[in-house]
């Protein structure tokens, strides 16, 4: 279709993952910029084990009502433009 725009944007990170070890209080990273140094509008999120998430500005604690991402359901895609942390517990 002539003029039509996707609306998914492919971002190439091209830098190594952020890997969260959780338990029954919150821990978190910094979400990585590519290697350009251009901030990551998408992530996606894989578990290993049912964890709820949170991505903020900023220091932040996720919480049990915070989004559910169970292991074996293909993960989840977040948005997180402005955002430069992302938490679990």
């Amino acid at each position: 279709m002539p003029g039509y725009q996707s609306p998914i944007f492919a971002l190439d990170v091209n830098v190594t993952g952020v890997n969260i070890a959780t338990s029954g209080t919150s821990a978190s990273a910094s979400i990585p910029n590519n290697s350009a140094g251009v901030v990551a509008r998408y992530i996606r999120i894989e578990v290993t084990a049912a964890a709820h998430v949170r991505v903020t500005k900023g220091a932040s604690s996720a919480v049990a009502t915070d989004t559910l991402v169970v292991p074996g359901g293909g993960g989840i895609v977040l948005n997180c433009s402005g955002c430069d942390t992302v938490s679990a517990i």
